[in-house]
């Protein structure tokens, strides 16, 4: 029931432009706000300690979470699954890491950083 509503919450995904590094930074700062949003942080940081020691929910979230963002993002990128799944990681990781030890969404400051760090990867 929790993956329908973290799904619930994350669609629909941002549309992808023409112009990739704006379009990963849009999608970055759509991703940071859902985070932030009251609850969601929270409720999507412990379905992944809940994954950890579940194989099933783990599939869940790979299948129907993670894997239309992936594919979405491998083709419009021309990347590798792996590359996108580390920027998957990466991005999705350290806002809810933020989030996991202050106790609030990273600011837009950080978010800007966070997004310039991550284009790199792809220049």
């Amino acid at each position: 029931m929790i993956i329908d509503c973290l799904l619930d919450v994350f669609s629909p995904m941002p549309e992808l432009g023409e112009d990739q590094s704006a379009t990963l930074a849009g999608a970055v700062r759509w991703l940071a706000g859902k985070i932030g949003e009251p609850g969601v942080g929270a409720a999507f940081a412990g379905v992944f300690s809940d994954a950890v020691n579940d194989p099933a929910l783990r599939e869940l979230l790979s299948t129907r979470f993670q894997a239309p963002y992936l594919e979405m993002l491998k083709d419009y990128l021309g990347e590798s699954e792996q590359r996108i799944l580390l920027f998957i990681d990466v991005i999705t990781g350290t806002l809810l890491h933020r989030m996991g030890m202050i106790g609030r969404p990273m600011d837009d400051e950080d978010v800007e950083m966070l997004i310039l760090m991550a284009l790199r990867a792809f220049e």
